[in-house]
């Protein structure tokens, strides 16, 4: 077992569709094509906890925001592509929420980028025109790389996705436990941890064959 942690920032991983570096910011990169992929932000979803009554912290999306930047200034893809549900809900097509996203869009103009659409994007809606983010539906072909949202199969080729926030947990024989988002790695298949700070996770058991990457 692999842990990404931030003295060992990425982990490259060998494909029969080119080399993919696993980082630590739980975001993956394509040197081939010089793409980076991210999957479930769930922009808003505090907001919308917090339209509801539930009480949870603010300022999840400018976290997030900041913390994609750091990503794209460490990788300088040329395009960028989200594995769904980039917004969570239509509560999160407010205008604060949408003016923070439209600045951070403005940073990164010269930077192509696609949402592959998820069950979250679905019930939110499409991200405004004016965020000049190109909505495709899954599998959306990047040479051998699938990309979509829902994990499955895809003859002949990589499936790259997310939707279920795998983690994974670690036991040390003095009994601690850590709970740790993960990279899940299947014979055609690499899931994506959760990009969002404010999302849960799905325990993942790998079984022989796979491998995870818990990301620290």
């Amino acid at each position: 077992m692999h842990l990404l942690s931030a003295n060992y920032s990425t982990h490259s991983i060998e494909t029969p569709f080119g080399a993919l570096q696993l980082s630590h910011h739980k975001v993956v990169f394509s040197p081939a094509h010089q793409a980076m992929f991210v999957a479930d932000i769930h922009l808003g979803k505090a907001a919308t906890f917090r339209s509801l009554g539930v009480p949870v912290p603010a300022g999840t999306t400018q976290e997030n925001l900041d913390k994609l930047s750091g990503c794209i200034a460490e990788f300088k893809p040329l395009s960028v592509y989200f594995l769904g549900d980039l917004l969570h809900a239509k509560a999160a097509h407010n205008a604060e929420l949408l003016e923070k996203l439209q600045q951070w869009r403005q940073q990164h103009s010269n930077i192509q980028m696609t949402l592959i659409r998820g069950n979250h994007d679905s019930k939110a809606g499409d991200p405004p025109a004016s965020l000049n983010i190109a909505v495709v539906e899954e599998p959306f072909m990047l040479g051998g790389f699938a990309l979509c949202h829902h994990p499955q199969t895809v003859p002949n080729a990589l499936v790259l996705a997310g939707h279920e926030h795998p983690v994974v947990v670690l036991n040390s024989k003095g009994r601690s436990r850590a709970r740790l988002p993960c990279f899940y790695v299947k014979t055609d298949q690499l899931i994506l941890p959760s990009f969002g700070a404010f999302t849960g996770g799905y325990s993942v058991n790998p079984q022989a064959g796979e491998a995870v990457f818990p990301v620290v």
